[in-house]
């Protein structure tokens, strides 16, 4: 699955370090899982804003932590937004 998207991203780090939200246009291969995720939460009646946030949840632990590879206890706030797409 890929996840392509322009919305509002914002960082928080465990130090407590930020930086500072921005409109970012991310494009990200996501794993079977994530497609998984929201298959399911979609059967489950899960809405529109409730289905990016599980997008938002893959591209941040992609994209941003690596696979949980470096960026440990990074928060990535995902809001503001205005286009994403999904491919199977």
């Amino acid at each position: 699955m890929a996840v392509s998207s322009r919305a509002r991203f914002g960082l928080t780090a465990a130090s407590g370090t930020t930086d500072d939200a921005r409109i970012r246009d991310i494009t990200q291969a996501l794993p079977p899982e994530w497609a998984d995720r929201l298959f399911t939460a979609r059967e489950q009646g899960a809405n529109e804003r409730q289905l990016q946030q599980i997008a938002a949840d893959g591209l941040a632990q992609m994209y941003f932590r690596a696979n949980n590879s470096r960026a440990h206890g990074l928060g990535v706030e995902f809001t503001d937004v205005e286009r994403i797409d999904i491919e199977l």
